[in-house]
């Protein structure tokens, strides 16, 4: 279960992104210039979380039984509840 929020930061002369799991009032800097990271986005799913992985298309199945999306690694669908049918190869 993931219990910190991820987030998108940007360095602003260069443009080099990393995701991190940042703390509300912590400067955050980068390695190789040295500057201030900015805030572009928070990942989802937000925090907290039982899934670890960032919601995105390589990452999310349709449930069977509410036909929503759900993160592969939950066997269970944060939406309904019920239990999904298992992943084909």
């Amino acid at each position: 279960m993931s219990l910190h929020q991820r987030y998108r930061m940007r360095t602003p002369s260069t443009g080099r992104e990393v995701i991190l799991q940042a703390e509300p009032g912590r400067t955050y800097l980068d390695r190789e210039t040295g500057e201030e990271l900015e805030v572009v986005a928070q990942l989802l799913p937000l925090a907290p979380s039982p899934s670890d992985l960032p919601w995105t298309v390589a990452n999310l199945r349709i449930c069977n039984w509410c036909d929503q999306m759900a993160p592969k690694d939950l066997n269970d669908c944060p939406v309904c509840g019920r239990r999904m049918a298992p992943l084909g190869r």
